[in-house]
């Protein structure tokens, strides 16, 4: 070979390790830059993962939260109903035997008595009342006997009532909506 042609050869194989060295260089850049930027890819979706579940666990405890206060807001009413209906019926427990009286000198009172009329007046606005407070009377006879409304005291024979209705009614029941405040006192039929 001549030394022109070595040279030559020399300078290509140079030339070529150059190439290589820098195809080398610019790959381990590009890859680096490739690295960068799925690094900070990952770290913007990290970033924006982490927003979306703190942004979720923000609304999970804003909702929990409205839905507690609701359920508090409820029950406080309930409760203020609950004592308000408590109330009213002590109350009117305690005027029962009021009525009671009224009621038992009005079916002794003979029509010649010059009290009759006032002990009407009296029983009249004592039954309006109740009535305002929303006091509602029951046990009437020829009702159905009802265990959860009435306290049988006896039983009786009676042909012109049914089975199991009220013969007679000794002290009328009293309630509020579905609360009792007081059974009645009556007497079963049998027959």
């Amino acid at each position: 070979m001549s030394k022109c042609s070595k040279n030559k050869n020399e300078n290509i194989e140079d030339v070529c390790e150059e190439t290589v060295e820098t195809a080398e260089t610019v790959e381990e850049t590009t890859e680096e830059a490739a690295q960068e930027t799925s690094e900070e890819q990952v770290q913007e979706k990290t970033l924006e993962e982490t927003l979306t579940e703190e942004l979720n666990a923000q609304k999970d405890k804003y909702l929990r939260l409205a839905a507690e206060y609701d359920n508090y807001r409820k029950r406080t009413q309930q409760e203020k109903l609950s004592i308000y209906a408590d109330a009213t019926a002590k109350a009117v427990e305690e005027l029962l035997p009021l009525a009671d009286s009224v009621t038992a000198a009005l079916s002794n009172a003979s029509q010649d008595d010059p009290h009759k009329e006032g002990i009407e007046l009296i029983g009249n606005q004592l039954k309006k009342s109740l009535e305002k407070l929303g006091v509602e009377a029951f046990g009437e006879v020829g009702d159905i006997f009802d265990p959860t409304l009435h306290n049988a005291i006896s039983m009786i024979d009676n042909p012109d009532l049914p089975a199991n209705s009220l013969g007679m009614v000794f002290q009328k029941g009293y309630k509020i909506g579905e609360k009792i405040i007081r059974p009645a006192m009556v007497q079963v039929t049998n027959s």
